[in-house]
C-alpha cells in the first residue's frame, strides 16, 4: 500500500527541487527526514513538511507501521509560471520568468 502527500503551487523552481529528490528516494523514512534536516536548501525545508504529511497519511490513513515506511519516490513538477518584464536598453522589455512547482512524496510500505 502506498500513501502520498502533495504541495502545489510552491514558490522555487522545479529544477532546484529535484536535486534533492533523487537524494531521498528509495531511503527509509526516519534516514529520508535526516538527510532533509541538514541539507541547508529552501527546497529541503519544503519536502521535509511534505514527507511529514505522506508519513501522517500513511499512519492515520491507511494503518501502516512507521518503521516499514520508505520512500517509493519523490518528485517535482512544475507549476504555472508567472512572467514579468524588466526595462532593457533602447525601449526593449526583457523577460524573467518566475517558476513554481508541484511536490510531491510517495511512500510505501517494505515487505
Amino acid at each position: 500500500m502506498e500513501a502520498r502527500a502533495i504541495a502545489k503551487y510552491v514558490r522555487i523552481s522545479p529544477l532546484k527541487v529535484n536535486f534533492i529528490c533523487r537524494e531521498i528516494t528509495g531511503k527509509q523514512v526516519d534516514e529520508a527526514l535526516s538527510i532533509l534536516k541538514f541539507t541547508p536548501k529552501k527546497g529541503a525545508r519544503i519536502l521535509e513538511k511534505v514527507l511529514d504529511s505522506a508519513v501522517a497519511n500513511a499512519e492515520n490513513n491507511l494503518n501502516l507501521d512507521r518503521d516499514n515506511l520508505y520512500v517509493s519516490s519523490a518528485y517535482a513538477n512544475e507549476g504555472p509560471r508567472m512572467k514579468r518584464w524588466r526595462p532593457k536598453a533602447k525601449g526593449m522589455a526583457y523577460p524573467i520568468i518566475k517558476r513554481s512547482s508541484h511536490i510531491g512524496v510517495v511512500v510505501e510500505e517494505k515487505e
